[in-house]
């Protein structure tokens, strides 16, 4: 079943919470497809969407949060993004508060005089960490969150442990393009129609998230020394190798360092990010 929450149909959160009461409940291997604003709530140059609770939604608009019937904690919510679409309009932001406008279409942004290749993501992917009260939407967390990665495009499949009962999932902050690292700490913002599956998953135990592209795995790991988020990762990839390939530990460490790549997924959230890939020819 496929549920429907365009733009006004549903309230908008600016911040993570257990408590929040969903918007929406589906069954596991529904579908919703939504609209959202750019993160900092504007559909284009000041035309801003209302905040619910201004003193609360101070970070990116997100929809949600949506309850998955028959979730919970310790399971795996498996997200599948259908389709991310960019806006017409978006806007990024340099050195010295320097602010540029792009316009988006055809595939391509436009600005400064330059053009680049889109490639549309939502940026935040998550769910409430177990703790009560608020919790920004800045950091990502083990249970997703402000993730940032321009590999999870339409077609990528996002696993993520779930930390509440019911998953109150919640997504955002859509990109028309990004480069790792997201080294201003700003893609192209812009608003999006986005259509993802949620699924639930008991055969599986993880700690940190994992995807599924057309082409690869993807173990993340996220801490403030950038450092540790690289062994968190590693250690997602090999137990991910020992999972998948049935690839004992210590040779999985050889092979990791002849076939998986460790890339910065993001430099600029407080909680910094770095994935592991293994593509599907790297072994052979």
């Amino acid at each position: 079943m496929i549920h429907h929450l365009p733009l006004g149909a549903a309230p908008l959160h600016g911040h993570f919470s257990r408590d929040l009461a969903p918007v929406l409940e589906v069954e596991p291997g529904d579908s919703v497809r939504f609209a959202l604003p750019n993160s900092a709530w504007l559909l284009g140059p000041g035309e801003a969407v209302d905040r619910t609770e201004p003193e609360l939604d101070t970070g990116h608009a997100m929809v949600g949060p949506l309850e998955v019937r028959g979730a919970v904690a310790g399971q795996v919510l498996s997200v599948t993004i259908d389709e991310v679409v960019a806006g017409a309009w978006g806007e990024n932001f340099g050195g010295s508060g320097r602010h540029l406008e792009w316009e988006l279409r055809d595939g391509t942004g436009h600005a400064v005089g330059r053009t680049v290749r889109l490639a549309p993501f939502l940026g935040v992917l998550g769910m409430p960490p177990p703790e009560p009260g608020p919790h920004s939407t800045r950091p990502p967390r083990r249970w997703g969150g402000n993730i940032d990665c321009k590999d999870l495009v339409a077609g990528t499949t996002l696993l993520l442990p779930i930390p509440v009962d019911g998953a109150r999932f919640s997504a955002g902050d859509g990109h028309g393009a990004q480069g790792d690292g997201e080294v201003s700490g700003w893609a192209i913002e812009c608003p999006v129609v986005a259509q993802l599956t949620l699924d639930v998953r008991d055969d599986l135990a993880l700690e940190w998230p994992v995807a599924r592209t057309a082409d690869a795995w993807l173990t993340f790991g996220f801490d403030e020394d950038l450092g540790r988020a690289a062994e968190i990762a590693l250690h997602g990839m090999l137990e991910l190798m020992e999972r998948e390939h049935e690839i004992d530990r210590d040779e999985g460490l050889a092979l990791a360092s002849v076939v998986v790549d460790l890339r910065v997924t993001q430099i600029v959230n407080g909680a910094q990010g770095v994935h592991a890939v293994l593509r599907d020819d790297a072994l052979g």
